[in-house]
């Protein structure tokens, strides 16, 4: 029996049979493959892996509270020995914090991201026995260049400086993700 477009019931069952194999094929291979990175999960096994290494945030007691695309959280307790001549916070301090926030940002997309020029104002003076916090959020980033502002405050919210990161991307990545399990760390 031929059909309107001349090919037979039969060329007509096994086309169909064949696109069927197809597509189960397809399905199978999609089934057994690891599901993507989400972006979330990138953010946090970039900041694991980064945190692990990073000697200087561990020695001074700044702690990643949260990081996501684009965006970190960290905080510093100031003690007596970060205290300069007038007994307040020393600049370094605040600075090497909001720093190290604008670091864990824009490097939350598993590529490594250097700091280009970073620029920062003192709004108001960090005591001892505060907690500083600094948020770090991405403005822009386009190809390898990226733009982001960070605000360190204390516990009562108060903004104790203003910081703008620009950062660049270079070559390489904290890991491979088609090697990487879903779960960080």
């Amino acid at each position: 029996m031929q059909t309107h477009t001349g090919l037979s019931r039969r060329s007509l069952d096994k086309s169909r049979d064949l696109k069927v194999l197809q597509y189960a094929r397809t399905f199978e291979k999609t089934e057994t493959r690891k599901p993507a990175m989400t972006p979330q999960s990138r953010a946090d096994r970039s900041a694991m892996l980064m945190y692990s290494r990073d000697a200087a945030c561990q020695d001074l007691g700044i702690v990643v509270t949260a990081v996501g695309p684009g965006r970190a959280i960290l905080t510093l307790d100031v003690r007596d020995t970060m205290l300069n001549g007038h007994s307040i916070c020393h600049g370094g301090y605040i600075f090497t914090l909001a720093d190290s926030a604008f670091a864990y940002a824009c490097n939350s997309y598993n590529q490594l991201t250097v700091a280009q020029q970073n620029q920062i104002t003192f709004v108001a003076p960090a005591q001892q026995g505060d907690t500083l916090t600094a948020t770090a959020l991405e403005v822009s980033h386009t190809g390898r260049s990226g733009t982001y502002d960070v605000t360190v405050t204390n516990a009562e919210h108060q903004t104790i400086a203003l910081m703008r990161g620009l950062s660049r991307t270079i070559k390489g990545q904290h890991f491979d993700e088609d090697t990487a399990q879903e779960d960080p760390l």
